[in-house]
Order: structure tokens, then sequence, then C-alpha cells
């Protein structure tokens, strides 16, 4: 191995090694319960809030905003560790989780989920505070960031959808680069009488990649799932708004497309995040970063689209890195 090449490599594991070491000295553990739950009043009816870390005011908050549309925090909650060092904020979407579920068509605006985001920012008190988005959510975290910069102290795109006509593209891409078993699979997991059992679950795993393997799930997420309550994950609202599955939009969000608000945030302050096999593939967010000079990119080893919950540890550590060396002086 050659001196450059081998003094690559050593950063690299000193880096992750360190990363790591973030995690195993956190005194909060993945999944703590709540310290502190609300519920706040917002267009259409009331959101389901949860807070950690509420005594720790030295450093700026961040708030997480979960996928879907009709998914919950839960993904979020083996992110509890983060709440050493500052408050963490989760929140069920209106019509998921442990929020009410009015299921009106009124209410699945874009502009009305970004200002539930503002409203919980108002009804903690909170001036500025980093903003996460996975998936649908960074969708929101996008508008949130291009609407309200004065209160954004740095946004996070996971799993970034920001446009369905890209995430359409790179879903058609996955499709066809999967073998025709898998194909054929997803074709009848797609149609009216889907197959029962783990055969669509097992197809979509196996259409991101022949090598991805899901993490072990832990004992207290499992626990975790078992005791949140509420009505878990929506899908009237997440057909309605997106379509059948994660390649088909038939709703409100099938011409939706965000990229031109890249221009309209801080690039230095943003930071695309991806697993190593996730549906937001790594060619189209370099085209976001093109569009963002000087934004970063993570990319999550080992991880797919729910690197979150595939991959906790590392996950943790690449955003208490960003968090910690993005919070104003």
């Amino acid at each position: 191995m050659s001196q450059p090449l081998r003094s690559v490599t050593q950063l690299i594991i000193t880096t992750v090694c360190f990363l790591f070491s973030l995690n195993a000295q956190s005194a909060t553990k993945p999944y703590a319960a709540a310290e502190k739950e609300l519920m706040v009043p917002v267009e259409g009816g009331r959101i389901y809030v949860r807070l950690n870390g509420v005594a720790k005011t030295d450093k700026a908050p961040v708030i997480f905003i979960h996928g879907g549309p009709g998914g919950t925090h839960n993904g979020f909650a083996g992110m509890t560790g983060l709440a050493d060092e500052r408050m963490v904020v989760m929140y069920d979407q209106l019509d998921s989780g442990k929020s009410e579920q009015p299921n009106d068509p009124a209410n699945w605006r874009v502009e009305r989920f970004v200002e539930s985001i503002e409203t919980i920012r108002q009804q903690l008190g909170v001036e500025r505070w980093h903003v996460v988005g996975y998936s649908w959510g960074s969708a929101l975290a996008l508008e949130y960031s291009a609407k309200y910069p004065q209160h954004t102290v740095s946004t996070v795109l996971g799993g970034t959808f920001i446009s369905t006509p890209h995430w359409i593209m790179d879903a058609n891409l996955l499709v066809k680069a999967a073998p025709e078993a898998v194909q054929e699979t997803l074709r009848m997991c797609e149609s009216s009488q889907p197959p029962t059992g783990n055969v669509c679950r097992t197809a979509y795993t196996r259409l991101y990649s022949a090598h991805y393997t899901p993490g072990t799930p832990s004992q207290a997420k499992l626990e975790y799932y078992k005791n949140v309550g509420g009505n878990g994950f929506n899908p009237l609202i997440y057909q309605k708004m997106w379509g059948p599955s994660e390649f088909s939009s038939t709703g409100v969000l099938k011409h939706y497309d965000a990229t031109h608000l890249l221009a309209d945030i801080d690039a230095n302050k943003t930071l695309f995040m991806i697993g190593q096999y996730d549906s937001a593939r790594i060619d189209t967010v370099q085209n976001y970063l093109k569009l963002t000079p000087g934004a970063e990119l993570a990319v999550v080893p080992g991880g797919a689209h729910g690197f979150y919950t595939d991959r906790p540890v590392i996950t943790e550590a690449i955003l208490t890195s960003w968090l910690s060396r993005h919070d104003p002086e």
C-alpha cells in the first residue's frame, strides 16, 4: 500500500472510531422515553410532540421531520442520545402516529405541513434550531429552511426527496436494474392482489442491492415500537398524497419539485445524507449538490433508505459531528 493511500485509510479508520466513541459516551440511551410530551394545536388539529434534553440550553435544539406522508417519529427514536448535548424535538405529522387524524384532504398541503413546524417552534419558544428532514420530511425541511432562514441553524436533507420527477426516475432505474424475477414480484406487489407474507418486503430489500442486509433491530427498538401507542403509519394519507408505492406517484405530490429552493438556503449549512444503498440515488443527490455549492454529503455505510434504523450508531455519530460543527458560536 502506498504511503498516501495508507494515510487516507488511517484517517478514515480514525474518524470512524472517533464517531463511534461519541455514541459510546452517550448517557441517554436510544429509544429513551420522552422527558416531555405535548399536543400542539396547528391548522387542522393537534399534533403530538415529544422532547428530550429539555434542560440542555447551551446548544441549539434539533427537530426531526419524518417521512411518509403518513409516517411517524418512531424511526428517529434511536437518536435520543443526541439529547446529551441539546434538546431533541420529534413529532408526528397531522393524521399519523399519536397526532389527531381528521383525515381531511383540505389539510394535505405542503405549506400547511411547513407551518406546523413553525408552530412547534413558536410553542416551544425556540429562536433557532437545526432542521433534520428525512425522505418526504426532506422536502418539508427544505421548504421550511427557505421560508424561515432566520430560525434555521442548519439543514439536513436525509434520504433526500425534494422532487417527485427525480424520485420516480431513480425508482425506475432501480427496478430496471433488478433481476427479472424481482421485477415480476414488484409488479405483483403493486397489483390489486399483492402477495401475502414477506414476499414484497423481501423484493424491495433485494431491489436496493444484492449486498444490502437490514440491521437487526435492538430489543429497545422492538419495545419502543410495541409500546409507543398512537395509530402508527396512515396508509390513507400516503396513498392520497403520494400513491400506491414508492415507485409510483399518483397523488397530490405527483408533480412536486422543490429543487429551485436549494438556491434559497445557506449551502454552507446544508448536509445531504443518504444510505449506501438508498433509493435516493447518489447520482441524483450529487446533482442536488451541484445546485448547492458548499453543501456536504454524508453516505451511511451499509444503510439503505431506512438508515436511521439500519445503521443507527453511525447515523447518530454523523449527526453529532454535523450539529456540533454548525452550532452558533
